[in-house]
């Protein structure tokens, strides 16, 4: 495996498995830009991880601004020269049964689970083709590969991305890297966005069995150590004790 130290732009990065995969890829030596809407936790982690002897800085990033993405891609490169990664990790998930009509809350998965990606992608892919190569880390779920009750949006999100990273792999191959990461149930802060009672209730015991997210960040920082000739495409990590 390559341990060259790389440097990683991570989305979604004050908590879960954004922080987890930061704290995991300073702890390889790679070089962090760490984006996220709550900068009084970004400057936490930074403060933590080089205290630690890593690097990493932050910057306040919004994913549903595609003005927002391709600063923060700048900012990566202009800080550090280069950009060899980017994960594409902000999502959110606030259930609901169709039925309730949550409008808003539809939109508001679809601009951060499907349009944060793209922005990411878009942001990154001139960066790394004018550099020779790059690695785009998509974070899906295992809601890209089934569907159930409440989460159908979330689902068809996160459907979205896998698709997204398929067709951005097939146009890819033999120039930029891409990787998805599906991650089973995973402790995180998703579910504190769940406004709908019903889903809220089934969703507390769904969580019952949960990974840590430091699972899901030692997948990525797999992915992202191989060396240049080896392309790891899918990665779905699920807890043992779960068939779903």
């Amino acid at each position: 495996m390559s341990h060259a130290p790389k440097v990683v732009a991570v989305t979604g990065a004050s908590s879960g498995i954004g922080e987890a995969t930061a704290r995991r890829l300073a702890a390889d030596g790679h070089r962090l830009l760490l984006g996220a809407r709550r900068t009084d936790r970004l400057e936490t982690l930074a403060k933590e991880l080089t205290a630690a002897g890593g690097t990493a800085s932050f910057r306040r990033l919004d994913v549903t601004d595609a003005g927002d993405v391709r600063s923060f891609v700048a900012a990566a490169r202009d800080r550090y020269g280069r950009l060899d990664v980017i994960v594409n990790n902000a999502g959110v998930m606030p259930l609901s049964p169709l039925q309730a009509l949550k409008v808003d809350e539809w939109d508001r998965m679809i601009d951060v689970n499907v349009r944060g990606v793209l922005h990411g992608i878009a942001a990154a892919l001139p960066v790394m083709r004018a550099q020779g190569g790059g690695h785009v880390v998509n974070v899906a779920s295992v809601g890209a590969y089934e569907v159930s009750p409440t989460a159908a949006v979330y689902c068809a999100t996160k459907f979205a991305v896998r698709a997204i990273t398929e067709g951005l792999r097939q146009e890819s191959a033999g120039d930029i890297r891409v990787t998805l990461v599906s991650p089973g149930v995973t402790e995180s802060e998703l579910a504190d966005g769940i406004s709908d009672p019903v889903a809220r209730q089934v969703m507390q015991a769904y969580r019952a069995v949960a990974l840590p997210a430091s699972a899901v960040a030692d997948a990525i920082a797999h992915a992202v150590s191989q060396p240049p000739q080896v392309d790891v495409n899918e990665l779905v990590v699920r807890p043992a004790a779960r068939a779903r």
